[in-house]
């Protein structure tokens, strides 16, 4: 009984996978069937959850959904609707092709270290929206632009925006944030490397694609990872991926301009600097903006989380909608500001927003759909009854899967975030029964996260709405989904290998 329980409770996941990978149905309209089917499997089921409940949760999800989630989505798509209005994206695709012509360093430039800035900084879909853009306007295929960037956000969403999956994971289980900051990052430190020459050999189809950028790739993967291990040992989760993303761009730019300097592209007319700091301007004012109202200055941050509105949709936790202290109203801000400076009038700014906000309905109808579904998954009992099943049929052998379903709660909500509240006390419980170090198996589930964020329809929506390939989710699925679990087998495998060293 209890296996038929997993596999129905299994099933919108399954449909998620088969209908968007095999049959390649639009996301939209598999993603509204599935929400429904899974409150109707939550109500009729073994679960025997009330409809209004049920109902309840789905509507706690819409509003998650769009607030902060498509709030990001629709700033960072309008910020680049701007660019290309102001025609500052112009200027700033001429900056980028003149580092180099090499498509290779521009991913790791744009898709890797500019991306995983993004990640570190604001998260919420930004990593990808916004260096998937650029990679398109520049030229790139946008369904290549779509799946580079999707693969190229998953370390960095470990420690993204500014550390709350972290400190999160740390809230749920009551063990040690800079514990569970050193490990994930440890487990991580290999998969920088890897991911890094895996893009490369991705822009060329093959393994040969390092062939000529070997020690680019290796030290733009290094200057990441080595800098992002030392600071979550020490300093905490908060400024890893922001300060590994950064070392990791200056890095790659400098072994851009010494070692391949044949590949820099002269433009014909000059670029003066105050031209370039125009055209960056909006992206300059995301991060500022974003550090301003991050963990490192609690002050500002306290004050404006203070301007919230409190709902409650389910049980008798309300709902907190943060109206400025959240990554889209800090994206719109510094976006209507850059863009004024730019020259562009608040009238045809407006404008813009409302067509972006038209161009993401689609968009908007998935990321509502699955959001909605995971509550209901998750408030149901539905999602416990996946996991549980997993861990007690696998015993001690259970760390190899531990990432697995860390990588299925993001697959499901598409958030580490949520995933590591999902999961998190189930992996203490299960590290206790079978003697294992419970920062090293709760860790091991905030680093498989990371991996289903590849595959996860929420990102998937946001990679396809940035790029003009609404439709196109099941192609993308196709090619990520095969990267995804090749990752969570080999970290289940380093997981496991590190486990039997380290002492419970």
């Amino acid at each position: 009984m209890e296996i038929l329980k997993f596999f129905i409770a299994s099933l919108p996941i399954l449909w998620l996978i088969f209908s968007l990978g095999v049959l390649s149905l639009p996301a939209y309209k598999t993603c509204s069937f599935t929400l429904i089917a899974t409150i109707l499997i939550a109500v009729f089921g073994w679960w025997q959850m009330p409809m209004v409940d049920a109902l309840a949760a789905a509507s706690e999800g819409a509003a998650l959904a769009l607030w902060p989630i498509m709030i990001v989505i629709l700033s960072a798509v309008f910020t680049y609707n701007l660019s290309l209005h102001t025609k500052s994206m112009d200027i700033i695709k001429s900056i980028l092709s003149s580092i180099s012509s090499d498509r290779r360093i521009l991913v790791l430039i744009i898709a890797w270290g500019f991306g995983g800035f993004l990640e570190s900084v604001a998260g919420y879909g930004t990593a990808v929206a916004i260096p998937a853009s650029i990679l398109a306007a520049m030229g790139f295929d946008p369904l290549f632009a779509a799946v580079i960037c999707l693969i190229a956000n998953t370390v960095p969403t470990a420690f993204g925006a500014i550390g709350i999956p972290i400190s999160t994971m740390a809230n749920v289980t009551g063990l040690s944030v800079l514990g569970i900051s050193y490990y994930t990052a440890l487990q991580l430190f290999i998969f920088i490397i890897l991911i890094t020459f895996l893009l490369v050999m991705i822009c060329e189809k093959s393994i040969k694609g390092v062939k000529g950028v070997f020690l680019t790739t290796l030290v733009s993967g290094l200057s990441f990872a080595i800098p992002q291990l030392l600071v979550a040992k020490y300093m905490g989760p908060e400024l890893p991926s922001v300060i590994g993303s950064i070392c990791s761009m200056g890095a790659t730019i400098a072994m851009a301009k010494i070692f391949h300097s044949e590949h820099s592209v002269k433009t014909d007319e000059a670029i003066l600097p105050k031209e370039k700091l125009l055209a960056w301007l909006p992206y300059i004012l995301i991060f500022v903006f974003m550090i301003l109202c991050s963990n490192i200055f609690p002050g500002i941050k306290h004050s404006l989380a203070q301007i919230k509105t409190s709902v409650i949709f389910y049980g008798d936790k309300p709902y907190v909608f943060k109206w400025i202290a959240t990554p889209g109203s800090i994206i719109l801000i510094a976006a209507f500001i850059g863009g004024k400076i730019q020259g562009a009038e608040f009238s045809t700014m407006i404008s813009l927003l409302l067509k972006t906000a038209k161009q993401l309905t689609l968009s908007a109808i998935t990321v509502v759909s699955i959001v909605a579904m995971a509550k209901v998954m998750a408030y149901s009992g539905m999602i416990n009854s996946i996991a549980v099943i997993i861990a007690t049929t696998t015993g001690s052998f259970y760390p190899i899967i531990a990432p697995m379903i860390g990588a299925l709660g993001t697959f499901v909500t598409g958030s580490d975030t949520s995933s590591n509240v999902l999961f998190g006390k189930l992996q203490l419980e299960i590290a206790h029964q079978i003697n294992c170090n419970p920062l090293w198996l709760v860790s091991a589930s905030a680093a498989g996260a990371t991996a289903g964020k590849m595959i996860s329809p929420q990102s998937i929506a946001v990679a396809t709405a940035a790029t003009g390939l609404i439709g196109s989710e099941g192609k993308i699925l196709s090619k990520t989904i095969i990267i995804c679990l090749g990752y969570v087998l080999i970290l289940g495998i380093l997981v496991y290998i590190g486990g039997m060293f380290i002492p419970a």
